[in-house]
């Protein structure tokens, strides 16, 4: 890799009806190691307190999108990525850049997880010595216990950042902490590995609580406005149903990031539709991918 900048497009902005070739927010082309100048992360606005941040393939090959989100008093870092790179940098350039505008407000940053798995946290302790920053824990009840969330998974659990109020949606079943969260500002879901163009992999002893989770989200996903759904990470390619190889090194002709609500409904069709034992089913925009159950420890 040459650089290990962050390259920020310019903001681009939610706004008019979704059409056949296009959902969601429209990014720019994003990183995908296709490029020997590319810096190891990326950073793309929609509007002014939403931000999506890719990290590069070439540092790691999950190569994971993370999220901020700001409110008046507080911001919600989602996810600190694979490691491979240093992140706070970028995340204290996009929170410093957010205090300019707004004449030096003061912010506390919390950073939050879709789940416990690596590629998701391993920056963490980059934010541990960062001053007025909370680091939520990665057991289900840490999750549970930050958000209110009384009735673990059934319950949705309701946080307020300061005139933004988001929606957790407790989605076990790829992991035990895994959540996704709904903000109603931009009528976006941030699913992390529950829901993306990829390879949506549970244990095949989880196909209950998978299958109880893609419900649960087919209930909140009824009765809320959802203009896209914004995931973890890409894995297919633009073909329809084709991925690419595990752990590739670059994602020529990626799919877009975002899936349309419709994929909330074939999520849960899905799911209803695995046998026991679960096999792979694979789908225009995802496939579902049992796993072995891993052994207890």
């Amino acid at each position: 890799m040459r650089h290990s900048g962050t390259l920020l497009a310019a903001a681009l902005l939610l706004g008019g009806a979704a059409s056949p070739s296009h959902i969601g927010p429209r990014f720019a082309p994003w990183i995908n190691g296709t490029k020997p100048d590319e810096p190891a992360t990326q950073v793309q606005r929609i509007g002014p307190d939403t931000i999506v941040v890719r990290q590069s393939v070439e540092t790691n090959f999950e190569a994971p999108f993370l999220y901020l989100l700001f409110g008046d008093r507080q911001v919600l870092l989602l996810d600190t990525g694979a490691g491979g790179l240093k992140i706070r940098p970028t995340i204290d350039r996009m929170i410093a850049d957010w205090r300019v505008r707004h004449h030096g407000r003061p912010l506390h940053l919390i950073v939050a997880h879709t789940h416990a798995h690596g590629d998701h946290h391993a920056g963490d302790d980059e934010f541990r010595d960062r001053p007025d920053t909370e680091v939520i824990g990665l057991a289900p009840a840490d999750v549970a216990a930050f958000f209110h969330i009384t009735d673990w998974p059934r319950e949705i659990g309701h946080y307020d950042l300061g005139g933004r109020t988001i929606d957790i949606i407790p989605t076990p079943g790829h992991e035990p902490s895994h959540i996704m969260i709904y903000d109603s500002r931009t009528r976006l879901l941030f699913s992390g590995d529950m829901l993306y163009p990829g390879r949506l992999y549970f244990p095949a002893d989880q196909l209950d609580t998978f299958r109880a989770s893609a419900d649960r989200l087919a209930a909140f996903a009824a009765t809320h406005r959802i203009r896209a759904v914004l995931g973890a990470h890409i894995e297919m390619t633009t073909t329809p149903g084709q991925d690419f190889p595990m752990k590739a090194a670059a994602h020529p002709h990626e799919h877009p990031l975002a899936l349309p609500p419709a994929a909330i409904d074939e999520l849960q069709r899905a799911a209803a539709g695995e046998p026991s034992p679960p096999v792979i089913d694979r789908h225009a925009d995802f496939i579902l991918y049992p796993l072995a159950p891993r052994p207890r420890r």
